[in-house]
């Protein structure tokens, strides 16, 4: 998962870049790309709205209902009446584009702000000109242009205002339309005008880069947080997050794939109770946090519990692992400490072993030994010989690459293993059976040590059966667990007491075996993520050893 350090510097990576162009829209046609986020901008274009409703509609109570002392000196009643009207009439139609969109919003704000200053210009004159302080509306109106559009529209709109202002000013002047008339008062709304526009801009620009600033926090947490979800749904842990009260809250596809489940399970209960008791134990005492849970089929899951505090509660982490994944650390760590032995026994023992066996062999080429002399150094080289086998073994393990793991056809690998393996050990055809599944079945496995592990067992197989008629069946078969080779012989069952040492390095009922044939498949198996077992056919008591690999077809966490 990502940590702390990881996000910010993720964070401020993304910052360190250019604001994305496509979180901008609606950009000015006069202005060099500067907008409004969508969203944003269509609520403030509704806030202006409001502000259209409210203001014509005052206006309309003027005219209707006046007061008394007026605050305006109707100059020209109608004109101050009809404008009006037309501007309450105009806003709600305004209203209608807004709120359906059926325009864009770009010419809707350019629109409204252009039929602003054309209706309070024409108000302002009907009431008395630039005396009568409507202008000062316009203020307002710039603003929201600023706001909506931003960029050079709103100087436009500052531009078309200061026109319009002394446009009516110098209309009245000629057509000595009030007593008193001053162009300084029109230059000096003017440049109000201006400066509104300005700030406006400024804020505008402030807003919306701040507005992006936040867009791309929120898209930086969004990225984090889907891959850290990934990074949880593909580890090949299981992740099981329970409450107090062994109510789940989350779990990931390992952790049911795991568990065998169709679905997410809810309580710790619904997936085994011998998992909610070593919770339940763990709460009471934390130092106890590893448990191991078997599960129906011989599954074995590896458990570790651990506390998970955040701001509002204590929540609590399962850890799920498959055993076949814990057992290849461990085997991968015992693999390194029986190299270190190794090379220690390739020079403390067997160099003086060879330098017995020479001397064994210049030994029996004197010619004056006894028959009994020469049988003794026959002793001598062939027990040196088996442990010269048992050292080589030995360096086998020591230089055991890592396992390579691809995908194989195992019902065509088997049949041509088997093929080549009665070629090659000179075998009769007729000891062996080979029985496939009608499936074909794919594996992952290191071809090499599936080879190996093969080799093992089936010269096992031949070399340890007693009957004269020893006969040898290969099976495979698919299972929920996974895909199965069984290598089964009409020999003797093995006895309970061997059993119990049957993997066991150097353990072996063979008077000429090294005892590590079994041993060295097993870890081959385990490095590999396979597990080997042995199992008794009741019927016939025939031996069974079952080479259980990770089905390819499955999905891979």
């Amino acid at each position: 998962m990502i940590s702390y350090q990881q996000s910010r510097k993720f964070n401020a990576t993304a910052m360190s870049q250019p604001l994305a162009k496509t979180s901008i829209i609606y950009p000015c046609p006069l202005s060099k790309g500067y907008g409004i986020p969508s969203n944003e901008a269509w609520k403030l274009l509704k806030v202006f709205f409001l502000y259209r409703i409210l203001l014509s509609s005052a206006l309309l109570l003027l005219v209707y209902f006046p007061l008394d002392p007026s605050p305006l000196d109707y100059l020209n009643p109608p004109l101050f009446k009809i404008t009006s009207l037309a501007y309450f009439c105009l806003t709600l139609l305004a209203g209608l584009g807004i709120f359906t969109r059926f325009i864009p919003y770009t010419p809707q704000a350019q629109l409204l702000i252009f039929t602003d200053i054309a209706a309070i210009t024409l108000i302002m004159h009907a009431g008395g000109g630039i005396a009568s302080g409507i202008g000062i509306l316009l203020v307002i109106s710039i603003t929201f242009g600023g706001i909506l559009i931003g960029g050079h529209c709103a100087m436009l709109f500052a531009a078309i205002a200061s026109m319009a202002i002394l446009a009516e000013q110098t209309y009245a002047i000629q057509k000595h339309a009030f007593n008193n008339s001053s162009y300084t008062e029109a230059g000096t709304l003017g440049a109000a005008f201006f400066t509104t526009a300005f700030l406006a801009y400024i804020l505008a620009q402030r807003s919306e880069q701040s507005q992006l600033i936040a867009q791309q926090h929120k898209q930086t947490i969004l990225k984090l947080e889907e891959l850290n979800q990934s990074i949880i749904q593909h580890l090949q842990s299981g992740i099981i997050i329970v409450d107090h009260y062994q109510n789940i809250q989350m779990s990931n596809q390992t952790a049911v794939r795991l568990l065998s489940m169709s679905t997410a399970p809810k309580q710790l209960s619904d997936i085994s109770i011998v998992l909610a008791d070593a919770f339940q134990r763990w709460l009471a005492n934390i130092d106890n946090n590893i448990t191991l849970l078997a599960l129906p089929e011989q599954i074995q899951i590896y458990c570790r519990f651990s506390l998970l505090p955040t701001h509002q509660e204590m929540l609590h982490m399962i850890m799920l692992e498959d055993i076949a994944l814990y057992n290849q650390r461990l085997q991968q760590s015992k693999l390194a400490s029986l190299g270190r032995l190794t090379a220690s026994i390739a020079h403390e023992i067997r160099n003086p072993l060879g330098a017995i066996s020479h001397a064994a062999q210049l030994l029996a080429e004197c010619p004056t030994l006894t028959e009994q002399d020469v049988r003794l150094t026959q002793i001598i080289q062939s027990h040196s010989q088996r442990m010269n086998g048992i050292i080589e073994e030995i360096l086998q393990l020591s230089r055991r690459r890592t396992s390579q793991r691809q995908t194989i056809n195992v019902n065509q690998w088997i049949s041509d293993y088997l093929h080549n393996f009665i070629l090659f050990q000179h075998a009769n055809p007729e000891q062996f059976t080979l029985n496939l599944s009608s499936k074909t079945l794919h594996a992952l496995i290191d071809p090499e040590h599936l080879q190996q592990i093969m080799d093992n067992l089936c010269l096992n197989a031949l070399k340890h059966n007693a009957l004269t008629t020893s006969h040898l069946t290969l099976t495979t078969e698919r299972t929920a667990q996974g895909v199965y080779i069984n290598v089964i012989d009409n020999g003797v069952s093995i006895s309970a007491e061997n059993l119990e040492h049957l993997f066991e390095p150097f353990f072996t009922t063979s008077a000429t075996g090294t005892g590590l044939g079994l041993y060295i498949s097993r870890e081959l198996a385990e490095l590999n993520q396979a597990k080997l077992t042995y199992h008794t056919i009741q019927e016939k008591q025939f031996n069974n050893f079952r080479l259980c690999l990770s089905d390819a077809e499955q999905p891979i966490n």
